[in-house]
Order: structure tokens, then sequence, then C-alpha cells
């Protein structure tokens, strides 16, 4: 009886651990808890936006990377009425599975923060939240690159390879629609 019972409770600490563990890696900040803590008290307004093929071809052209959609996910964040910062979801294959950023920009186009709302591939592939702190205030040149203004990252240079495209992209992306937007 004894045995039985620690091999019981064995198995459910096994089970519980691994629910954890599971939690942990998928259970990260949501979009919202995300948007909410770097646009605090502003209104957020969600728009999925259709690039053209002229505007997909100058977003790739700028950063230098393949868009492989011309569906655009994007929050405008705005408080009394004013934009304060807009917010756009890349999700990108890292090795085999599925990475989803939240990268959020002040006005001027400058990343404000970047915020890891999925990542499926093992845990010990994810970049740390000080890792992305050096995409802050940056903007779109051929020095935002690994190597360059941005440190790679030990063990894990696919993640850090899949992350800077998406910051390219978006940034492209973004370029691209304001520009457009003031004509």
């Amino acid at each position: 009886l004894i045995l039985r019972i620690s091999a019981v409770s064995v198995f459910v600490l096994f089970v519980l651990l691994s629910v954890a563990v599971t939690a942990l890696q998928r259970g990260l900040i949501t979009r919202d808890e995300a948007l909410a803590a770097v646009y605090p008290g502003a209104e957020l307004e969600a728009e999925r936006v259709f690039l053209t093929v002229e505007q997909t071809n100058r977003a790739e052209s700028l950063s230098g990377e393949e868009l492989t959609s011309a569906l655009v996910a994007r929050y405008i964040a705005r408080r009394a009425g004013a934009v304060i910062g807009r917010a756009y979801v890349d999700t990108h294959t890292v090795r085999t599975k599925p990475e989803s950023l939240l990268i959020s920009l002040n006005t001027a186009g400058q990343v404000k923060r970047i915020d890891v709302t999925a990542f499926l591939e093992p845990i010990e592939y994810k970049a740390s939240e000080r890792w992305f702190r050096q995409y802050e205030d940056q903007t779109l040149d051929a020095d935002l690159a690994l190597q360059r203004q941005i440190r790679p990252i030990a063990g894990a240079t696919l993640t850090a390879l899949a992350a800077n495209e998406a910051v390219r992209r978006v940034l492209a992306i973004d370029q691209v629609l304001q520009s457009d937007a003031e004509r």
C-alpha cells in the first residue's frame, strides 16, 4: 500500500510539473497585458491592414526581409484622441515552430518594447527580455542587425535571427504605412 501511494504520488507530481512547465512556456504575456504595459491608459484600436503589392514590395526593399503575408495585424494606441504609438504582431517560424512578437513603437516609429506572446520552440531557445531591450529606441537602418547594433544570443542563433528579421519587417511596414497615410 505504501509503495502504491508513493508511485501514485510520484506520477501525480510528474504530471503536475509537466503541466506547470508547459503553462510557463506557453503562458507568456498576453497581447492585452503587453499593450496595457507599454501604453498605459490608452484607448487601443485593433486593425487588420492588407498591404498592396506596391506596399509589400516597398516594405521588403526597406527591410531586406521577405513578407510572407500582405495581412498585417496592428494596434493604434490613443490618449485623449491623439495617437501615442502603434504595435504590430509578427508571427514567424524560429526553427520549426512559431513565435509571435508584439513589437510596440512610439509615434516616431522607434521600437518602444518587444514582447513575446507565443513561443512554441523549447523554452531554452527563447530570447530574454533583457536581450529584447537592446532594440529600444532603434529605427530601421543597415546597422539594425546581429553583430552590429544587436548582440547575438549564444545557443539561440535562430531565435535571434528570426526576431531581428521580425523587427526589421515591422519597422519597414510601419514606415510604408505612415508615409502613405501622410500623402
